[in-house]
């Protein structure tokens, strides 16, 4: 797999893998029982991106290994 092929793949399978693991860190006004005036109560509290970006990497990482095995071995 050429170096260009393979960037390209990782970020794709990192922008793919931040749409699954997102959600796991989301925490709801409702949950923290602080609700801002004028939004619902499933909007979003405090997102700690930085948690989020290093799960995710980690994640897309794995991903990627395992692509690349599958493809190298072909």
């Amino acid at each position: 797999m050429r170096t260009s092929v393979a960037i390209a793949t990782f970020f794709c399978l990192w922008f793919i893998t931040l749409f699954a693991v997102l959600p796991f860190f989301a925490h709801t006004q409702d949950e923290a029982g602080e609700v801002v005036p004028g939004t619902p109560e499933s909007a979003p509290h405090k997102i700690n991106l930085l948690k989020v970006f290093f799960v995710n990497t980690i994640v897309a990482v794995v991903s990627f290994a395992g692509v690349y095995t599958v493809i190298a071995n072909i």
